[in-house]
């Protein structure tokens, strides 16, 4: 009787759920980009915790942070070619390049565009052009080099195998019903993740802004794995409904789901900004608003990709218990 029964849901998408997806490439650039920018905030963490960087001195904290983010760059450069040629792309060098310029490329032409606003009020707060340089340099110098050499390693290696094979011409999608519109589950998925950072963030930013020092590093550690998991878990059920409904197009939507929190993120900014500051001229506003551009972005790199490691462990482990004949 068990074997008259018709498959449903998640098991009858079995040969289209490893597909490809569109632009494939560039979720691999962002994939590894994300694994760089986790690697760095661990490893800051667990620094501040052990009392290796103190609060008191932020320039020591900055300058820790960035140059584990070019450090960062070999496992930045190693995932992205291991999901890539799980893909079976064959333009290796184009994601390896992008993936070394196209985000700190970005942070680095609005931090320019900022900086340069300081510069025009002749304030002592600009980051001097020396320092610009050598930012430039240890990007350049250490961490696209190192990105080169992670994605030489990751390619070195046998591709990932997919659980089940694909078929060579893809299931129609059938109608979903509203809920599992992309639009509505991947402004769902937000809420959750930066509901677990949202009271920690209030006291970053009052910490940053109004000149305070900031101890509680090990609860920041805790909210953290908190972040890790809520993005985790919403990203995986999320992904299982939706698989359910025979719409096998995760991949790009495991990585928005969970990376959409930061849209949240920079709303509640905007909103700090205008219950909490009392700022006036148009040259800090716009100061603020970039810099939390920034911070919002990298937090979309982050949870987005915590979410697909997520639903690709999730999805690798249930297709690998599929019997199919």
């Amino acid at each position: 009787q068990e074997d008259a029964q018709e498959e449903t849901g998640w098991k009858l998408v079995h040969g289209d759920v490893f597909r490809p997806p569109v632009k494939a490439d560039l979720l691999c650039v962002y994939v590894g980009t994300g694994v760089q920018f986790f690697g760095m905030l661990l490893v800051t963490l667990l620094f501040a915790i052990l009392g290796l960087l103190s609060p008191s001195n932020r320039g020591g904290l900055m300058t820790a942070m960035l140059l584990l983010w070019v450090f960062m760059g070999l496992f930045a450069g190693y995932s992205s070619s291991r999901l890539y040629k799980m893909f079976k792309g064959s333009e290796w060098k184009n994601v390896t390049i992008k993936t070394a310029l196209m985000f700190p490329g970005i942070v680095f032409a609005i931090f320019f565009v900022l900086n340069a606003l300081i510069w025009g009020e002749k304030s002592s707060g600009a980051v001097p052009f020396t320092t610009m340089f050598a930012l430039v340099l240890l990007w350049f110098g250490i961490s696209v080099p190192l990105v080169f050499i992670g994605s030489y390693l990751g390619f070195k290696k046998p591709a990932l195998e997919d659980p089940v094979r694909t078929n060579k011409i893809p299931r129609a999608i059938p109608e979903q019903p509203w809920y599992m519109n992309p639009v509505v589950s991947v402004l769902i998925g937000g809420i959750l993740p930066f509901g677990a950072v949202f009271i920690e963030l209030f006291f970053i930013l009052t910490s940053i802004l109004l000149h305070q020092f900031y101890y509680i590093f090990g609860f920041l550690f805790l909210v953290f794995v908190i972040l890790i998991l809520t993005c985790a878990e919403i990203t995986i059920v999320l992904c299982y409904f939706q698989l359910c409904g025979e719409d096998y197009q995760w991949w790009w939507r495991s990585y928005l789901t969970a990376g959409s929190s930061a849209l949240y993120l920079f709303l509640y900014a905007t909103f700090y900004f205008f219950t909490k500051l009392e700022i006036t001229k148009t040259v800090s506003g716009v100061l603020y608003f970039g810099y939390m551009l920034i911070a919002s972005y990298a937090f979309f790199v982050l949870t987005g990709t915590i979410g697909f490691y997520a639903c690709f462990w999730f999805t690798r482990l249930i297709y690998s218990s599929v019997k199919i004949d």
